[in-house]
C-alpha cells in the first residue's frame, strides 16, 4: 500500500512550474481514501498475508517492462544503498502493509474503518524524527509544536473513550502506528538512496523486493497464496486504484505543484476516508474521535506547509 517516491524540486523559472496541479494531488489523495471501501470485502474473505501478496504481485506485473533496468540500477549501488532498498521493499512495503491490513481487519470488526486509515497521517511526523536519528538531520526547534498535538490527536482518534482503554482498541492502533513507522523508515531510507536511484527504478525495486517480503509474510502467517476467484477483481482494483494509479497521479502532480499546496491537497485523503467510513462502511465515531481526526489532519498539514517553506526548492520526499 505504501509507496516511496523521491520528488525533485520544481524549477519555478520554467513554464511548467506555474501550472499548479493541487487538484491532481487531491484526486490522488481521494483515491487513497477509497482504500477502505475496496479493502473491507477483501479483509472479510482473505487473510491479511494473501491481500498483501497480491497488492505487490499485480503492480509488479504492470511494471515488468521496467524491471531489467531497475535490477541493473540496483547492481550498481553500494552495499549501504542496497541494504536500504531491500528494507524499503520488505519492511516499508510488505511488512508495513501486512500490519496495516491486520489493523484494518481488527478495527473493522468493531465497525471502525476510519482510524487505521487516518493514523497513516502521522507518518510525516515519524519520518522527521527518524531522519534526525538515522540521517543526522537537525530537528527544527518548532517540531514539538506539531508532534505533540499530532500525538494527542492520534490518541483521541484511536480510542472511543480515551481515558478508559481496552485491549481490543489498543491492538489495531498499535498495528496501524507500526505500519506508519515502517512507512516513515521507507521515507528516510528513500531520501538516503535518492541521489543514486531514479523514482521509477526505486518504485519498481520496492515492489519487487516487496513481493519477496510478501511471500515471507504468507509463509510466516500461514496465509494461502491463491485467493478465491471471487476476490480477483477486488484485488486488482485495490492494487491499481489506491495503489499504482494514485501513486502515478501523485508523482505527476508533484512535478508542478509546490509542496505546501500539495500538503493541503492531501487533506482529501482523510476527508474521503471519513465520508466513506460513515456513509458506506457504517463506521460510527465518538465526538472525541472526530476531534482527534481534525487535530491530526490540521497539525500534519500545518507541519507540511512549514517544512515546504523552510526547504524552498529543496528535494521533497513523500511516502504514503
Amino acid at each position: 500500500m505504501s509507496q516511496t517516491v523521491i520528488v525533485a524540486g520544481t524549477d519555478r523559472s520554467s513554464p511548467r512550474a506555474h501550472r499548479d496541479a493541487t487538484w491532481l494531488v487531491a484526486v490522488s489523495a481521494a483515491l487513497w481514501g477509497l482504500d477502505g471501501l475496496l479493502r473491507k470485502p477483501l479483509a472479510s474473505d482473505l487473510a491479511a498475508g494473501t491481500i498483501v501478496l497480491w497488492e505487490h504481485i499485480i503492480p509488479i506485473v504492470v511494471l515488468a517492462p521496467f524491471l531489467p533496468a531497475a535490477i541493473r540500477a540496483f547492481a550498481r549501488l553500494g552495499l549501504r544503498d542496497k541494504a536500504a532498498v531491500v528494507v524499503i521493499g520488505i519492511g516499508s512495503s510488505a511488512v508495513a502493509t501486512a500490519l496495516f491490513t491486520r489493523a484494518f481487519t481488527i478495527a473493522g470488526s468493531s465497525g471502525d474503518f476510519i482510524t487505521p486509515l487516518v493514523l497513516q497521517k502521522l507518518q510525516p511526523v515519524l519520518a522527521i524524527a527518524l531522519a534526525v536519528l538515522l540521517l543526522g538531520e537537525r530537528l527544527r526547534p518548532r517540531f514539538a509544536l506539531y508532534a505533540v498535538p499530532a500525538l494527542v490527536g492520534a490518541w483521541l482518534l484511536s480510542f472511543a473513550d480515551p481515558l478508559h482503554l481496552s485491549v481490543s482498541e489498543l491492538e489495531p492502533a498499535l498495528l496501524a502506528l507500526g505500519a506508519a513507522a515502517l512507512w516513515a523508515v521507507g521515507t528516510v531510507l528513500g531520501r538516503l538512496v535518492s541521489p543514486s536511484v531514479t523514482p521509477r527504478d526505486l518504485t519498481t525495486l520496492r515492489l519487487g523486493f516487496g513481493t519477496v517480503g510478501a511471500f515471507g509474510v504468507v509463509g510466516v502467517t500461514g496465509a494461502p497464496v491463491l485467493p478465491a476467484w471471487g476476490d480477483a477483481v477486488g484485488l486488482v482494483l485495490l492494487a491499481l486504484i489506491p495503489g499504482l494509479l494514485a501513486l502515478t497521479l501523485y508523482y505527476r502532480a508533484l512535478q508542478s505543484t509546490p509542496a505546501s499546496r500539495a500538503t493541503l491537497g492531501e487533506l482529501a485523503f482523510p476527508a474521503t476516508a471519513a465520508v466513506i467510513g460513515v456513509l458506506v462502511l457504517g463506521t460510527s465515531l465518538a465526538w472525541s474521535q472526530w476531534v482527534g481526526l481534525a487535530i491530526v489532519a490540521v497539525t500534519v498539514t500545518a507541519m507540511g506547509v512549514r517544512e515546504a517553506r523552510a526547504r524552498h526548492r529543496g528535494p521533497a520526499t513523500v511516502d504514503r
